[in-house]
C-alpha cells in the first residue's frame, strides 16, 4: 500500500499539511477554481479604491491633479513592483499557500486603517467649503492624518504584492504539465484569470464606486475590507485539494552566485577557455543548452574547488541563462504599462469634465473602464474557445499563437490607444474653449469619447498581460516560476513608476521654455495633455521596434525534461 502511495505521490509538491501531495487528489481544475472565485474578490477589493482613488485625493486630501496622479501611480506601482518580493518568498521560503494568507490579512488591515480614516471626519482636513466659512484656507492633508493615509495605503499595497505574487502561480501549479491536457488546462487557467480580475474590475468600478461617489468613502473602503477578509475563508475551502509546490531555496541567489562566479572565473582566467569545467560538455548534452550568453558558462569551472561559496552546477547556470533571455521581453512591457497607468489617473480627470449621464443615469467617472472590463470579459471566453482552438488547427501546434505573439499584439494596440487619448483630448479642449463654461459645469460631450481609448487599452491588457504571465510561468525553471510570473505585475509597477516620471521630465523639460509645464495647476482645460499622449504614442511605437528585435531572435525553451522536479515533462512551447 505504501508503494502504491509513493507511485501517485507528485514529485516535488505537497499538501497544505507538508504531507506529499498524491495524484488524483491534489491539484486539477477544481483545486484552480477556488483561485479563480478568490481573484474575483481580491481585485474588487484592490480596484474599487484603486480606480478611484485619485478623485479621493483631490477632493477630501485637497492634493492637486498632477500630485494626485503622481501619488496613485506611485501607490499601484508599489504594490505591484512588491510583487517581487511575494514571489521570491514563495520560491524560497514559503508555499504559495502561506503567502497568500498572510497578504491578505496584511491588506485587510491596511483596508481597516483606511476605512477608519475616511469615517472619522477629524481624521480629514476640513472640506474647502468649511474652510472658506471659517475664513481658514484649504490645505493639503499634512501631519499625522497624511501618515495614517500613507500608512493605509501602502499596508494595502504590501498586501496586493503579496497577493499578486502567489496566487497566479499558485493555481498555474495545479496542473499536471507532462500531459497535453495538463498543459492545456494551464492555459485555460491564464486565460480565466484575467476573465475573473476583470469581473472582480466590473463590480469595483461599477458598484463600489457609485457608493463611495453617492454614499461616502467609508462605505467603499469598508466594502473592499469585508470583500478581502471573506476570501480568506473560500482560499481556506480549498485547502484539501491544493498541491504546493516545495520551496528549493533563493533563486536570486543562485542568479548572484553564478555571475560572480563567472566575472570571478573570467577574470583570474581571461584567456584560457580549459578552466571550463570538463563535465560542462557531458551534462549539457542531455539537456538542450542555450548556447548563447556564453559567459556564463564560466561559472562551471575545474577551480572552483578552492572557492566552495563559487560552486555552481551546469544546471544553476542554464536557469540563469533563461532568466537573462526572458529579461528584454520584460522591459519590452513597461512601455504599455505606463499607458495602461493613465487609465486611473488623467483620464479619470478628463471625464470628471465631461458629461457623464447615460439617460437618466449618472456615471461615476472612475467607472470608465467598465468599458475594458466588459470587452474583456466577452473576449477571453471567445478567445479560449473559439480563437486558440482554430489556431492550433491552423499552425498545427500546441499552442497556436504563441505568447510573444500575443504580447505584441498588446503592444501595436496600446500604440494606437494612445493616438485615439491625443486626439480625444484635442476635441475635448476644442469643445472646452468654444465654450467657455464655468470649469465646475461638465462640459457638452458625452464621456463616451474617453470609453474608445479605454477599449484599445483593454484588449491590450488583455494580450500582453495573460500572454506575460503564461510566458514567465512556462519559460521559467521550475525553482523559479513564482519568481518570474511576479514579472509580469513588476512589468506594471514599472509602467506606473515611469509614468510619474515621465510626468516629472516633461514638467521640468516645458517649463524651461514656458512660464506654465504641461501638466501642472487645478484646472485641466489649461494643460497640454493631448501633447502628453502624443508623446506616450512615439514612446510606444519606439518600444514595439525595440521588442520585435528581441522577440524575433527568442528561441523557446527546450521540450527536454526539467531536472528540478527529477520526472519527465514536456513543456511543448513551439516558435
Amino acid at each position: 500500500m505504501g508503494e502504491a502511495n509513493e507511485l501517485r505521490a507528485w514529485e516535488g509538491y505537497v499538501d497544505w499539511k507538508n504531507r506529499p501531495a498524491l495524484r488524483g487528489r491534489h491539484g486539477g481544475m477544481l483545486a484552480a477554481s477556488f483561485v479563480l472565485v478568490v481573484e474575483v474578490l481580491e481585485n474588487l477589493a484592490y480596484l474599487a479604491n484603486a480606480s478611484n482613488l485619485v478623485l479621493y485625493l483631490s477632493k477630501f486630501m485637497h492634493f492637486s491633479p498632477s500630485t494626485s496622479a503622481n501619488i496613485v501611480t506611485n501607490f499601484m506601482g508599489t504594490a505591484f513592483f512588491l510583487a517581487l518580493l511575494g514571489g521570491f518568498l514563495s520560491d524560497a521560503f514559503f508555499i504559495t499557500y502561506r503567502i497568500y494568507l498572510i497578504s491578505a490579512a496584511i491588506e485587510f488591515m491596511g483596508l481597516l486603517v483606511l476605512t477608519v480614516q475616511a469615517r472619522q471626519p477629524s481624521l480629514r482636513p476640513l472640506a474647502c467649503a468649511v474652510a472658506s466659512k471659517l475664513s481658514i484656507s484649504c490645505e493639503v492633508v499634512d501631519g499625522s492624518k497624511a501618515v495614517m493615509l500613507f500608512t493605509g495605503l501602502y499596508l494595502v499595497a504590501l498586501g496586493v504584492g503579496g497577493i499578486k505574487g502567489s496566487l497566479p502561480p499558485h493555481g498555474a501549479e495545479q496542473f499536471d504539465e507532462t500531459t497535453p491536457q495538463g498543459r492545456n488546462q494551464r492555459s485555460t487557467f491564464f486565460n480565466y484569470f484575467i476573465f475573473c480580475l476583470s469581473f472582480g474590475a466590473l463590480i469595483a468600478v461599477t458598484f463600489v464606486v457609485w457608493i463611495e461617489d453617492n454614499k461616502g468613502w467609508q462605505w467603499g473602503f469598508g466594502i473592499s475590507t469585508v470583500t478581502i477578509l471573506l476570501s480568506i475563508p473560500i482560499f481556506l475551502l480549498g485547502s484539501p485539494f491544493y498541491r504546493n509546490k516545495v520551496p528549493t531555496g533563493s533563486p536570486i541567489t543562485t542568479m548572484f552566485k553564478v555571475i560572480v562566479a563567472a566575472t570571478y572565473n573570467t577574470s583570474k582566467h581571461p584567456r584560457n577557455n580549459s578552466v571550463i569545467s570538463s563535465s560542462y560538455t557531458t551534462e549539457t548534452q542531455d539537456c538542450k543548452t542555450s548556447k548563447s550568453i556564453g559567459f556564463l558558462d564560466r561559472a562551471v569551472t575545474n577551480n572552483n574547488s578552492r572557492n566552495p561559496l563559487l560552486q555552481c552546477t551546469v544546471k544553476d547556470v542554464e536557469e540563469v541563462k533563461i532568466v537573462v533571455k526572458i529579461l528584454p521581453i520584460f522591459m519590452s512591457t513597461i512601455m504599455l504599462n505606463c499607458c495602461l497607468a493613465q487609465l486611473s489617473t488623467f483620464s479619470v480627470h478628463q471625464a470628471s469634465t465631461m458629461n457623464t449621464t447615460l439617460g437618466s443615469l449618472k456615471v461615476p467617472p472612475a467607472s470608465l473602464p467598465v468599458f475594458p472590463v466588459i470587452f474583456i470579459m466577452i473576449l477571453a471566453p471567445i478567445y479560449n474557445h473559439i480563437i486558440l482552438p482554430f489556431a492550433r488547427r491552423v499552425t498545427k501546434t500546441e499552442m497556436g499563437i504563441t505568447h510573444l505573439q500575443r504580447i505584441g499584439t498588446g503592444l501595436v494596440l496600446s500604440i494606437i490607444a494612445m493616438a485615439v487619448a491625443a486626439l480625444v483630448e484635442m476635441k475635448r479642449k476644442r469643445v472646452a474653449e468654444s465654450e467657455s463654461t464655468d470649469s465646475n459645469q461638465p462640459l457638452p460631450m458625452t464621456f463616451l469619447w474617453i470609453a474608445i481609448q479605454y477599449l484599445f487599452l483593454g484588449s491590450a491588457d488583455l494580450f500582453t498581460l495573460a500572454g506575460m504571465m503564461e510566458f514567465f510561468f512556462t519559460e521559467a525553471p521550475i525553482s523559479m516560476r513564482s519568481l518570474s510570473t511576479s514579472l509580469s505585475w513588476t512589468s506594471l509597477a514599472m509602467g506606473y513608476y515611469l509614468s510619474s516620471v515621465l510626468v516629472s521630465i516633461v514638467n521640468g523639460v516645458t517649463s524651461a521654455y514656458r512660464h506654465t509645464p504641461w501638466l501642472f495647476g487645478n484646472n485641466l482645460n489649461h494643460y497640454h495633455l493631448e501633447r502628453f499622449y502624443w508623446l506616450m504614442c512615439i514612446l510606444s511605437a519606439l518600444n514595439f521596434l525595440h521588442y520585435l528585435f528581441w522577440a524575433s531572435r527568442y528561441t523557446y525553451k527546450s521540450t527536454t525534461p526539467d531536472d528540478d522536479n527529477q520526472h519527465s515533462h514536456s513543456l511543448s512551447v513551439i516558435q
